[in-house]
């Protein structure tokens, strides 16, 4: 089994797609290029923020092989395998596995109400059959999320499982649980665009699962905050803290925002977001160009390149 060590930023990469909404694989090279100029510490896909739930599973796994393929083992790649079915979730993580995907990742399935027994032999099912690196990712608006002794427990029977992402506020406390009754063993990963990085990275999380659009800016503030330079990461941060906020009030509205957002960086070859899709307003349009006008005027202050990617190619030339 391969080590994973995450320590920084793991950026969710976006599903390019042509006008017409076939995927543009190819244009999945400058997104993963980006990440690894950007400093991330792995990439992961396809998740909520690729559009998972709108890909055939052929295209899934097609996601995950060209990744593989155009991170030329600069950035490992962690797999994302969102099923119900524990089947089905072991099927792709077999096949991400034999593409080379460094690490497995999988959100608890909420789709019908299911207790913590249910969920373990959920995961234990997976874990058994698939020796990588694996990351339960957890979002349960509506409930709790898995409790410190699950995890514990899990990580017990498998010790291959060794982190999870969580995406609720106030979860200090709970990063701290977890810590305690892992012994350190299973990091805790913020998600939800990295919005309460500052107060958990004193608390200790290992790392965080954002967008991609911003992670270079991510990566700078992470990095102050656990050097312990506070108020660094505070100014960093506040760079892109109202694009983040505004992105999240619909996960529909986070495609056109990052994507739009990458296009504008010269990343992303066009901003297309599947159907069926959110339909902007007029204000929310407004509103986007603002803040992701902001948010390239914020790099040029920070002394960051559009594109980092393009850059190193051309001082390498």
């Amino acid at each position: 089994m391969e080590e994973l060590k995450i320590d920084g930023i793991v950026p969710i990469v976006p599903t390019p797609f042509f006008e017409d909404e076939r995927p543009d694989w190819e244009s999945l090279q400058p997104l993963i290029d980006f990440a690894h100029a950007a400093g991330a510490c792995a990439v992961c896909l396809p998740a909520y923020a690729s559009e998972f739930y709108k890909l055939s599973e052929d295209e899934r796994r097609e996601a995950v092989a060209r990744a593989v393929r155009y991170s030329a083992g600069r950035i490992p790649v962690i797999a994302q395998v969102n099923f119900a079915a524990s089947k089905l979730a072991v099927e792709a993580g077999r096949a991400a596995r034999d593409n080379g995907a460094r690490a497995l990742c999988s959100a608890v399935p909420r789709t019908v109400a299911l207790g913590e027994k249910d969920l373990f032999r959920h995961f234990a099912q997976i874990l058994e059959s698939i020796e990588l690196p694996f990351v339960i990712q957890d979002f349960n608006p509506g409930g709790p999320t898995l409790s410190s002794r699950f995890v514990a427990d899990l990580h017990s029977a498998f010790p291959h499982f060794r982190y999870i992402k969580l995406e609720e506020p106030m979860m200090a406390g709970r990063v701290r649980e977890i810590n305690e009754a892992t012994r350190g063993e299973v990091g805790v990963l913020e998600g939800w665009g990295g919005m309460y990085m500052l107060e958990l990275v004193p608390a200790g999380i290992v790392g965080v699962m954002p967008s991609l659009g911003v992670s270079d800016v991510l990566v700078r503030a992470f990095r102050q905050a656990k050097s312990g330079d506070v108020d660094g990461a505070y100014e960093t941060f506040s760079h892109v803290s109202q694009q983040i906020v505004f992105s999240l009030e619909s996960m529909e509205l986070l495609h056109h925002v990052e994507k739009r957002l990458l296009h504008a960086r010269g990343i992303l070859r066009a901003p297309v977001v599947r159907n069926a899709r959110m339909e902007l307003q007029q204000d929310q349009e407004r509103h986007l160009e603002f803040l992701n006008r902001k948010v390239l005027d914020s790099l040029d202050r920070l002394g960051l390149p559009r594109n980092p990617a393009a850059t190193a190619v051309n001082q390498i030339r």
